[in-house]
């Protein structure tokens, strides 16, 4: 990505199960927000996408070159085999509005033994495309909206809309909540009663199951109508009670609400509810939980990545000071007069933890989590696409 917010340019590779670890501030929350923005203007618009972050200035990056665009590509593996990337460069106009510069989608399907299909448009035009039907193009919007309309765009365009983001509040999750079709956790959590009603059976036994060692006593979690809507119900064992009592969730602490949340986001999709995420960002879900409950949390994360590729920004010692981190599995993130870097850990950072003189969270600690200056910003700059060049 190039010029979005505090990001210049990065060129950053992700695994299954992706840390992204830093101080306040360094720029964690606008790479996730680079995504989300991506999913955001393939399922509701661009300009809504903008609007909600503010306006075309707020997006693109503030610094002395003062940069009227910003940029990003996603290099992608799907489900269905589909191999290729999407790429798109906005900027903004002097009118104070905005117009999709570039925009280029290639995919193929070698499992499949699939030809290349793509396209490639500027400022509203089709320049070229394998398409026998083009749909129209127009300068404020993307073109790949259109373009799911098409059989060999559709996987791309279904893929990408399947990002998925949260920053969960409890109140919400606490709250009564409407009915819905529990497809997919909404970015708050205020749909998981329903979400998690919808699960398979041992799907829900597993949550309450992982539930239960992060929160002593809780037996289980139950969605149950309550007038014409639904809520959440807890069940946990109390001195003195031969059997476990009954809790609404208004009557949950945050920490347990947050912690069924992530859950939920985590193992949603199984069975008749949906189709799984590609991607779940989750946004410092250490938050509000017991330091003892940091391993757990790992597990449940480094579970759910062999279904979904799961994206989480921490800086907590706590959750990675566990032995069972895979370590390549950290991208270090650090600000330099307001310019944010993301890159693999230094070599020498690499070097202590290979030889398990410190675990990462020891390192974090110390401040000495840092990413390597490899000059990879400068090259992400030059190989990200420059199709109007």
């Amino acid at each position: 990505m190039r010029n979005y917010k505090s990001i210049a340019a990065a060129r950053v590779p992700l695994k299954e199960l992706t840390f992204l670890v830093g101080p306040n501030g360094s720029g964690k929350s606008n790479f996730l927000d680079a995504l989300r923005f991506v999913a955001d203007a393939l399922v509701n618009s661009l300009d809504h996408a903008l609007r909600e972050r503010g306006s075309v200035k707020e997006v693109r990056r503030r610094s002395s070159g003062h940069p009227n665009h910003f940029a990003i590509r996603l290099d992608f593996h799907l489900p269905g085999g589909e191999i290729g990337h999407y790429a798109f460069q906005v900027g903004a106009k002097a009118s104070g509005g905005f117009e999709v510069q570039n925009e280029e989608c290639v995919v193929s399907n070698p499992e499949q033994q699939l030809g290349e299909a793509n396209f490639l448009v500027r400022r509203g035009r089709v320049i070229t495309t394998t398409a026998r039907v083009v749909p129209p193009a127009v300068s404020d919007r993307l073109f790949l909206v259109a373009a799911a309309g098409l059989p060999e765009f559709r996987a791309v365009y279904d893929g990408l809309s399947r990002l998925t983001f949260y920053n969960l509040n409890p109140r919400e999750i606490a709250a009564p909540q409407e009915p819905d079709a529990g497809e997919v956790l909404l970015r708050d959590g205020r749909n998981s009663a329903s979400v998690f009603s919808r699960l398979p059976a041992a799907t829900r036994a597993r949550i309450s199951e992982y539930l239960a060692k992060i929160v002593p006593g809780l037996t289980e979690v139950e969605a149950r109508l309550l007038g014409a809507q639904e809520a959440l119900e807890f069940r946990q064992q109390v001195s003195g009670s031969k059997h476990p009592c009954r809790f609404w969730a208004t009557s949950m602490s945050d920490g347990t609400l947050r912690a069924f949340g992530i859950l939920v986001a985590l193992f949603q999709g199984e069975g008749s509810n949906g189709r799984a995420p590609l991607l779940v960002g989750l946004e410092e879900p250490e938050i509000a939980l017991h330091p003892a409950a940091a391993g757990i949390l790992l597990g449940c994360l480094q579970e759910a990545s062999a279904r979904s590729q799961i994206l989480v920004t921490s800086h907590s010692p706590d959750l990675l000071d566990n032995s069972s981190l895979d370590t390549d599995s950290l991208l270090a993130v650090e600000s330099d007069n307001n310019n944010t870097r993301i890159g693999q850990v230094d070599k020498i950072g690499r070097s202590v933890l290979h030889d398990r003189l410190f675990t990462a969270g020891e390192l974090l600690r110390q401040n000495q989590l840092a990413p390597e200056r490899t000059g990879t910003d400068e090259t992400a700059a030059r190989l990200l696409f420059e199709l109007g060049a």
